[in-house]
């Protein structure tokens, strides 16, 4: 079992916390807050040992796991690497890219593992999905909450729509060539409203609109590739799969056939697959326990999450902003 101890005991924070505590891959040692009143409420209330040094916990285990504001991300990290200690820190990675890649230098340099909290990629929908999604041409991503005070103060790219940008960078092999956007402030000082255009090198383009004040919450994407359809709902957890092969010379009464302007006939099929229960959290935190017992690369490297903020923050800065 590899010693764990968290950072941040907040919302996210006590998930974290109760996840590692049942965890067969987890030695929970402790947590540390920087609010003592609340350090001290959760571990009274949950029993959790904690620590009111942030150096004495990380000294006393083999990996930290960052759960605190993204502001605070990096010293954290900073901290848990110089002591040798292997990382897990939440999206996004770091607060500037500057700093995301300063914690890859530091990875390398010190010889340890790190992973990025983007947790849909262990979303049931997407991983039953993901080997099927090849090639994808054309891709829209709607990500739309109810309003919420907590993460209003980043703007909406990096509070909800990196999770797309994560997600559809692990499945688009190529480099992106463009991107325009625009984001629309209505209650926060930073856009609560984003939609962004991304051009890749091989020709995909991606349209990914994100908004946290929504009337009702939804998180969907839809992939295009050459003779297939698949939509991805990740809060219901369901995928749709339609797909085209060559009509059969002699089509049956029930076959869906479509004949384009050439005259070549294609019949249309669903093949969706099984979707199993899990919790993409403990998923998560155990794939990268997983990563450090076998010596392999983390699911969500320390590489990717940087490639994520990168592109989060060109997004931001091509906005055209305004406000209502």
């Amino acid at each position: 079992m590899l010693k764990v101890g968290v950072l941040g005991a907040g919302h996210l924070g006590k998930i974290h916390l109760r996840l590692l505590k049942e965890s067969p891959k987890y030695d929970l040692i402790g947590f540390y807050d920087a609010d003592i009143i609340n350090g001290n409420k959760v571990s009274a209330e949950f029993g959790y040992t904690y620590f009111d040094n942030i150096n004495e916990l990380i000294a006393a285990v083999d990996v930290v796991d960052i759960v605190t504001p993204t502001l605070s991300h990096f010293e954290c990290a900073k901290k848990s690497i110089e002591q040798g200690k292997h990382i897990f820190i939440e999206k996004p990675i770091t607060h500037t890219l500057q700093e995301a890649q300063s914690l890859l230098d530091l990875e390398k340099k010190f010889g340890v593992k790190g992973q990025v909290g983007h947790v849909e990629r262990f979303n049931p929908a997407f991983t039953s999905i993901k080997d099927t999604i090849k090639e994808p041409m054309f891709i829209e991503s709607h990500r739309l909450a109810e309003f919420n005070p907590r993460g209003t103060d980043v703007p909406v790219v990096l509070d909800l729509m990196i999770h797309d940008i994560d997600a559809i960078l692990s499945v688009v092999n190529s480099k992106v060539k463009q991107i325009n956007a625009s984001g629309v402030s209505v209650i926060s000082q930073s856009p609560d409203i984003a939609n962004a255009r991304i051009e890749f090198e091989n020709g995909c383009v991606a349209n990914l609109t994100a908004s946290r004040i929504s009337l009702k919450n939804m998180r969907k994407s839809r992939f295009f590739q050459k003779d297939a359809y698949i939509s991805v709902d990740f809060l219901e957890k369901k995928v749709e799969v339609v797909k085209m092969k060559d009509a059969p010379k002699e089509a049956g009464d029930f076959d869906m056939i479509l004949q384009n302007a050439e005259g070549i006939k294609k019949q249309i099929y669903f093949e969706n697959p099984s979707i199993a229960t899990n919790n993409a959290i403990l998923d998560e935190l155990e794939s990268f326990a997983d990563a450090i017992n076998n010596d392999t690369t983390p699911v969500v490297s320390l590489r990717q999450g940087t490639q994520a903020l990168e592109v989060a923050l060109q997004i931001i800065s091509s906005f055209n902003t305004t406000s209502i």
